[in-house]
């Protein structure tokens, strides 16, 4: 497994010899590096995906938007090509999907999705901490580089927040929130989901906003996996893992 650096752009790849299973670019939050997704980038790549994280869209939507096309057209095309996003990256990658603006993309994985451009309450560095991860080695390592404080409390702009974007989506969709993310409620967010054609939403236990980088992130982390893998057998994702029975009643 290998780390490379391309302007601004990091990616993990899969360790030799495996051969590619998938592609997944990233698109990070408000105020995030892409160093914020080390973790999840090393953990996916161990499972043969090559991830990419490119610039936050907060900070530069053009220079997002030019690193994502510009991996699109190298990925592999015979194998599944991803786009994910956490906060106010997956706002824009939600945003692009309803305007069939991904060509080649064959899923969307979305994190702590905001469901409006205007930001909560904004909160001192603790107060975001608790509002970004519980997790004690990620509050370390964001807290001495990695975001930049104050602008998880920063609108974002309003064009990526279409009424009816949900419905025009037409990918498969997998959404990841934690139940306790004061960020983006995660009742607002099922209503968006249940708004979108294909759409998954799981749901985190304790999770606060940024379900990739929190406590779970290994649960976060399998449950993606579980969702390319499924991806890799259709845009109907059939499922492969399929919990049997064992009493009379018990649901199929």
């Amino acid at each position: 497994m290998t780390l490379t650096h391309q302007a601004e752009v990091l990616t993990w790849t899969e360790p030799e010899p495996m051969p590619l299973r998938g592609t997944v670019i990233l698109l990070p939050g408000r105020g995030e590096s892409p160093q914020v997704y080390e973790r999840l980038g090393k953990r996916l790549a161990a499972d043969a995906y090559r991830v990419h994280v490119v610039t936050a869209p907060s900070d530069s939507p053009d220079q997002a938007r030019a690193q994502l096309t510009g991996l699109l057209e190298t990925a592999d095309a015979d194998k599944p090509r991803v786009v994910a996003g956490s906060d106010g990256g997956a706002a824009y990658a939600a945003h692009l999907a309803a305007r069939a603006e991904l060509p080649g993309v064959n899923a969307l994985i979305l994190a702590g999705l905001p469901t409006a451009a205007t930001a909560s309450t904004a909160r001192d560095w603790d107060g975001e901490l608790d509002a970004r991860s519980f997790c004690p080695t990620h509050r370390g390592r964001i807290s001495a580089s990695g975001v930049r404080a104050g602008e998880l409390f920063t609108d974002l702009p309003p064009d990526w927040f279409d009424a009816q974007a949900a419905a025009r989506i037409s990918l498969p969709v997998l959404g990841l929130h934690g139940r306790e993310d004061t960020v983006s409620p995660l009742a607002d967010a099922r209503d968006f989901y249940a708004a979108v054609p294909h759409a998954e939403l799981v749901s985190i236990a304790g999770g606060p906003h940024d379900v990739l980088n929190d406590q779970t992130h290994r649960t976060v982390a399998a449950t993606i996996v579980l969702f390319l893998e499924r991806l890799r057998g259709g845009a109907g994702l059939p499922p492969i893992a399929l919990a049997e029975p064992l009493r009379a009643g018990s649901p199929a």
